[in-house]
């Protein structure tokens, strides 16, 4: 795993505030004249927050003289891609008028269907945006490499073990390519998580004993069939509350703080346990509710020992907790996102005020690129998606796991022969005792 000073040998200096003295590629973001032309896979609000986001970034490197430009958005649904290109090239629009003259969308550029990322890959973009649900993660991911593009590509990359092993696949040869690959785990762009955790690599907490990390909250949403849906339409629809769009919530979206512990560590587990279930979910048949749970308890082991202890829950009581804490030998490290970065119950960095941390992962991989240095995050965010997948499994199947056996599991939740408009069956949802994780592929 990349550790810290490799990370920061390809981040920019950024509004004349360097985020790490050992090089700077600022001086390369207004050289030469070539454009970097970007594509949309995914046009939910993920992928068109993202699009502001590095039109956003390049505003901060290049000002008035920007060098991206949106040329082709994607989305299963037809609906869904017009309305993105509708919204980013109206010059009214309060997010995106500002940056009308670099939105280069057209009708023949809009592209709907379960192949429309294989359209616009055919396209002359240079960088794609990948934010459709997870579970298509690593197939777009393989699509888009085997193209020769660069990539931003949401978290998390996989739902499944086969999923994780085609992530895996393609490290050496996006990096043989010289593609970047920067992912949305966007703590590891944000300026004090990356100040507390060179800190803890420097020994200021002493040797790593422990490990905790929760993202205890409320379900993000729930959308209900609409008449006359079909079943894989609906479930893409609907797309939090299947295993097979979304790899339940420990996955989708804990996999930020996980993440993190993994960054600390510089490793991933090699055991899991747990527990969890479903409480609070909507009732109804799983063809209508969906099957994922609503909380999780993991203990995740590591090669010398270390355990993390891991919690994840939705539900509709309670107060919320996001953050993430490192017990070393001689003190404690506690991260919560926008508000606490202590050592030992006290500030150790500056406040969080500046860049979002959604721009900075732009501006590091846009500035990456333009220096014939890019990111390449595939294996941290594989990794940290895998340490949820495996704690998933661990739970549903109540049983003790380890990472190779998960690894090398056939289990797969991708449907064959998908098609929208076509009956999909949906597995109730995993009974501890009764779920087994499948025999190797």
């Amino acid at each position: 795993m990349a550790n810290r000073r490799d990370f920061l040998k390809t981040t920019a200096a950024v509004s004349g505030v360097a985020i790490a003295n050992n090089l700077s590629v600022a001086a390369y973001a207004g050289g030469g004249n070539d454009v970097i032309k970007v594509g949309l896979i995914g046009c939910g609000g993920r992928g068109m927050g993202a699009v502001r986001d590095i039109l956003e970034a390049e505003k901060r490197i290049n000002g008035d003289n920007p060098k991206v430009e949106i040329i082709a958005v994607a989305d299963v649904f037809k609906n869904k891609a017009e309305n993105a290109a509708k919204t980013l090239t109206n010059p009214k629009s309060d997010r995106y008028g500002p940056f009308f003259k670099q939105i280069k969308v057209t009708p023949e550029t809009t592209f709907d269907g379960l192949d429309a990322y294989e359209k616009l890959l055919k396209t002359d973009v240079n960088l794609v945006i990948l934010a459709t649900p997870p579970g298509f993660r690593p197939q777009h991911l393989e699509a888009a490499v085997r193209a020769g593009k660069h990539i931003f590509c949401e978290k998390p990359v996989a739902v499944d073990a086969t999923g994780a092993r085609k992530c895996y696949s393609l490290i050496d040869e996006s990096k043989k390519k010289g593609l970047a690959i920067v992912a949305g785990t966007q703590r590891r762009h944000q300026k004090p998580y990356i100040e507390i955790m060179k800190k803890i690599h420097d020994g200021a907490i002493g040797e790593i004993r422990a490990a905790r990390c929760s993202w205890n909250g409320r379900e993000p949403w729930f959308r209900k069939r609409e008449e006359g849906m079909a079943d894989s339409t609906y479930q893409i629809h609907n797309w939090y509350h299947f295993l097979w769009t979304c790899g339940d919530h420990i996955v989708e979206q804990h996999v930020h703080n996980i993440d993190v512990i993994n960054w600390a560590l510089n490793d991933h587990p090699i055991r899991a346990t747990g527990f969890g279930g479903r409480s609070f979910r909507h009732p109804g048949p799983p063809k209508e509710a969906g099957h994922i749970w609503d909380h999780f308890a993991v203990e995740f082991e590591y090669k010398n020992g270390m355990k993390m202890f891991s919690y994840c829950r939705h539900f509709p009581v309670g107060g919320d907790d996001v953050s993430e804490m490192v017990i070393g030998s001689t003190g404690v490290a506690y991260t919560r996102d926008g508000s606490a970065y202590q050592i030992n119950g006290k500030p150790a960095v500056a406040d969080d005020r500046g860049i979002s941390a959604y721009v900075q992962e732009h501006i590091d991989l846009l500035n990456s690129i333009r220096a014939g240095a890019p990111l390449n995050e595939l294996k941290n965010v594989t990794d940290s998606t895998f340490t949820a997948i495996l704690g998933r499994n661990a739970c549903y199947s109540g049983m003790a796991l380890k990472w190779d056996d998960a690894l090398a599991s056939a289990e797969d939740w991708m449907p064959k022969n998908l098609a929208l408009g076509q009956p999909l069956e949906v597995s109730r949802t995993p009974l501890p005792g009764s779920w087994k994780l499948p025999p190797r592929a």
